[in-house]
C-alpha cells in the first residue's frame, strides 16, 4: 500500500514537468519503476533500497527531469533505514545522504539545468528529515517496549511475591494445626489410657480423665473451627486472640492431668504478642513431644528474660528422646524461632532426658 501511494504521487509529478526542462520519457519511467519496485522490499533490505531509490532520484536530477515529489521514494526508504536500525546507522546514512544530495544539486545546477536547482546546503537538509522522523519513531517504540518489559517484570515480581506469601501462610496454618492438634490429641490419648487403666479399680479417676478428654476435645474442635474459618474467610486473617504466656498455667494444668509432673517458672515481663505466641507454641510442642515420646515422669518449663533475649526451656527426665522421628514438631519450633530472628536447639541432657531451648529477641526481632 505504501508503494502504491508513493507511485501515485511520484508518477503524477513525473508525468508533468516544467516546460524548460526535460519531459518524461523512457528513462524517466524506468527510474520510476525501479524506485517504486524497490519499495516493495524496503522492510527486508532497507539500506539497499535506500541506495537504489537514492540513485534513481539522483538520476532524475542529473537527467534534467525536475519535480517536487520525485524524492518521495528515497524519503520513505530513509525513514525505513532509521526506524528499523539504530542511532549509529541513522547517523551514517544521514551523512552519506546529505553529501550525495549536496553534490548532485551542485552538479545538476552547473552542468544540466540552465538555472541552479537550489543551494547545495539547502539540498543537503531534506534527506535528514525522514531520518530524524524515523529516529523519533524508533525511539518511541523502544521506550514503549522498555515500559512493557518493566511492566512484565513487575507483574512477575508481584506473582512471585504473592506465591511467596501464599506459601508462608500455608506453612503458618500447617504449623498452627500441627501445634494445636498434636498437643491436644496427644493429651487426650494419654488421658484416655489413664481412664482405661483406672476404669475398674479407680472409677473416679477414670471419670476425671474422661472429663478432661471431653474438655480437650472441645478445645481442639474450637481451635480447628477457628482455623477453618480463616481458610474460608475472604480476608484470611486470624480473628481470635492468640495464646499468651499467662495461659501457660492452663496448658501445664492440662498436661498434669495426664499424670506428668510439670513445674512452671515464668519471668518474662511485657513482651510483643508475636513473641509470646512463639514462646507459648514452643512450650506446647515441647510438652507434646514429652507426652508422645519421652516416657518421662517430670518436666520443667522455664520462660525467662535476660535483657533483650527471651529464653524458653523445657527439660524432661525421660529415658527416650522427646524429639525423634520424622514429624514436624521440631521443624515448626525452629521455624517459629527463626521467623523472629532467634534460634532453637534440642538434644539429650547428660545423665538422661531431653532439653528444648529457644532464644528469642524480646522485641520481636525480624518478625513481619
Amino acid at each position: 500500500m505504501i508503494a502504491a501511494v508513493v507511485a501515485v504521487f511520484t508518477g503524477s509529478d513525473a508525468a508533468v514537468n516544467d516546460p524548460a526542462h526535460r519531459q518524461a520519457d523512457q528513462v524517466t519511467w524506468l527510474l520510476f519503476a525501479v524506485s517504486v519496485g524497490a519499495l516493495l522490499v524496503r522492510s527486508r533490505w532497507p539500506v539497499a533500497v535506500a541506495c537504489v531509490t537514492g540513485a534513481a532520484c539522483a538520476g532524475w536530477t542529473l537527467y534534467g527531469h525536475i519535480g517536487e515529489l520525485l524524492n518521495l521514494p528515497v524519503m520513505v526508504a530513509l525513514y525505513t533505514v532509521a526506524v528499523q536500525g539504530n542511532r549509529t546507522r541513522t547517523v551514517r546514512a544521514g551523512v552519506v545522504a546529505a553529501l550525495v544530495s549536496g553534490i548532485v544539486s551542485l552538479v545538476a545546477g552547473i552542468d544540466v539545468a540552465p538555472q541552479p536547482q537550489g543551494a547545495p546546503l539547502l539540498e543537503m537538509l531534506w534527506p535528514l528529515v525522514p531520518l530524524l522522523l524515523g529516529e523519533v519513531v524508533r525511539g518511541r517504540r523502544e521506550e514503549v517496549r522498555v515500559y512493557a518489559d518493566r511492566a512484565a517484570r513487575a507483574e512477575e515480581e508481584r506473582e512471585r511475591e504473592a506465591q511467596r506469601r501464599v506459601e508462608q501462610e500455608r506453612v503458618r496454618i500447617a504449623r498452627e494445626l500441627h501445634d494445636v492438634v498434636a498437643h491436644t490429641v496427644s493429651a487426650m490419648t494419654v488421658q484416655a489410657g489413664l481412664a482405661l487403666d483406672a476404669f475398674d479399680t479407680k472409677p473416679e479417676v477414670a471419670r476425671a480423665a474422661m472429663r478432661q478428654v471431653r474438655a480437650s476435645g472441645k478445645e481442639a474442635v474450637g481451635e480447628l473451627r477457628a482455623t477453618v474459618g480463616v481458610l474460608r474467610s475472604e480476608g484470611g486473617a486470624l480473628t481470635g486472640p492468640a495464646p499468651r504466656l499467662e495461659e501457660l498455667t492452663e496448658l501445664v494444668e492440662r498436661v498434669r492431668a495426664t499424670g506428668l509432673e510439670v513445674t512452671l517458672r515464668v519471668d518474662a515481663g511485657k513482651l510483643p504478642q508475636v513473641v509470646e505466641l512463639a514462646a507459648y507454641r514452643i512450650v506446647q510442642e515441647a510438652l507434646t513431644n514429652v507426652l508422645k515420646h519421652a516416657e518421662a515422669r517430670h518436666a520443667a518449663v522455664s520462660v525467662g528474660r535476660d535483657g533483650d533475649r527471651l529464653t524458653v526451656e523445657v527439660v524432661d527426665d525421660g529415658t527416650t528422646a522427646a524429639g525423634p522421628g520424622d514429624g514436624f514438631g521440631l521443624i515448626g519450633m525452629r521455624e517459629r524461632a527463626a521467623a523472629l530472628g532467634g534460634r532453637m536447639e534440642a538434644g539429650p541432657v547428660p545423665g538422661g532426658g531431653w532439653r528444648v531451648r529457644a532464644q528469642l529477641p524480646a522485641g520481636g526481632g525480624g518478625a513481619e
